[in-house]
């Protein structure tokens, strides 16, 4: 059901796949999902779902030290005819809805946001233009909360763009009527001294289709966990990822899919390419098929590609399956340095090895730039992975 995995010495990857009641994985946290920060103990680093993140260098947002400092996160929203833009308070019956947190950091996230983002797909809504929402750190810490919801039968593509300098733990719910098709693009662009924690709740409903691309290239700590849970059948969910892990920093994604319901997809495929000493990159992908859950059809896949010397991957793939019932379900992970054979095929064709390099990266990284179908951000994104690799060079 899973391909071989190759793993280099230095780097740690480990997959598990269980049945039942013969095994707890990652999916299974410590303590149950709740809105309560008091439900979540103070985390210090030996639990399952901490033990890759630097706690201290997450300024106090895992241990309730972290005070908002008034407009430290500017956010600010495009959106085309036929959307609804709302700033609500904390008591709006629609916040929520879509998941619970999982661990203390996105409970304290929701405990602390003072007002909220909401963005509306009216039903049947089909948009041609993006919205575009801008989340700008101005320095200091906050807490925030957005909910993107579309009507049924409503298309849209989402772009969520992280810049400047903040101290910033965030929810994100997106909830989907039935027969809606929503792509989200979350660019995490953040200056080098950020610290970025965010939760990211998707509830598909029948025959909906939900597309996630998590790009990360800046920021001091980014811990960021995607989650998916259906509604009702026939639900298909694809969360791709890319993220340039460079010296000193810290990128973890945190994907669950949870299969609750028949007859839904998934597919998710994370890369990532490091870089420099104390780059340090985690990628945990759950899925938990339970029990209801007849006919799914899942995979999961992580790629890692290490530039240097001094970096580490930790790539942890987990499935967790409840019922034989299933068309399919297997998943993947692999972290090397980069291929000689392919670098002497293009040097061996004139190509410089400077050159070389970039065409490898940038062939590693292709598949899932192409699935943004933005030119203006694909163009953006390939530029920035350039100036990464002169970087290293």
């Amino acid at each position: 059901m899973a391909e071989a995995q190759n793993t280099p010495a230095g780097s740690t990857t480990a997959g598990s796949i269980a049945v039942a009641a013969e095994s707890t994985v990652a999916t299974r946290m410590s303590a149950p999902p709740s809105f309560d920060v008091a439900d979540f103990p103070v985390p210090h680093g030996r639990e399952e779902e901490w033990r890759f993140t630097p706690l201290e260098r997450l300024r106090g947002l895992h241990n309730g030290t972290a005070v908002a400092t008034g407009s430290a996160v500017k956010v600010a929203i495009e959106a085309p005819e036929g959307v609804t833009v709302e700033t609500v308070g904390r008591d709006d019956s629609r916040l929520g809805k879509a998941g619970v947190p999982v661990d203390r950091v996105a409970a304290q996230a929701y405990s602390s946001f003072e007002q909220a983002s909401v963005v509306t797909v009216a039903k049947e809504a089909v948009l041609t233009e993006p919205i575009r929402i801008a989340v700008h750190g101005e320095g200091g810490v906050a807490y925030g909360h957005q909910l993107i919801q579309l009507g049924a039968f409503a298309e849209a593509v989402v772009v969520i763009d992280h810049t400047g300098d903040a101290v910033l733990a965030a929810n994100v719910d997106y909830v989907l009527g039935d027969g809606a098709k929503l792509t989200v693009v979350s660019v995490q662009d953040w200056d080098d001294t950020a610290v970025h924690v965010g939760q990211h709740n998707a509830l598909v409903g029948r025959d909906a289709s939900f597309k996630s691309i998590v790009v990360t290239f800046g920021g001091d700590v980014v811990r960021l966990h995607p989650r998916v849970a259906y509604a009702a059948p026939g639900g298909e969910a694809e969360l791709f990822g890319l993220y340039f892990t460079d010296k000193g920093q810290h990128q973890e994604h945190r994907l669950l899919v949870d299969h609750n319901t028949p007859h839904c997809k998934s597919n998710a495929v994370y890369k990532g390419a490091l870089q420099g000493d104390g780059a340090h990159a985690v990628w945990i992908g759950d899925v938990l098929i339970q029990a209801a859950a007849e006919g799914t059809d899942t995979y999961e896949m992580n790629r890692n590609l290490v530039l240097t010397d001094g970096a580490r991957v930790d790539s942890v793939p987990n499935l967790e399956i409840e019922t034989g019932e299933i068309v399919g379900a297997g998943h993947a992970s692999a972290t090397g340095r980069f291929d000689d054979e392919q670098l002497f095929y293009l040097q061996s064709r004139g190509i410089p090895a400077e050159e070389a390099r970039r065409l490898v990266v940038r062939g590693f990284f292709a598949e899932l730039v192409q699935q943004i179908g933005l030119p203006d951000v694909e163009a953006r994104l390939l530029e920035k992975i350039e100036t990464e690799l002169k970087a290293s060079v």
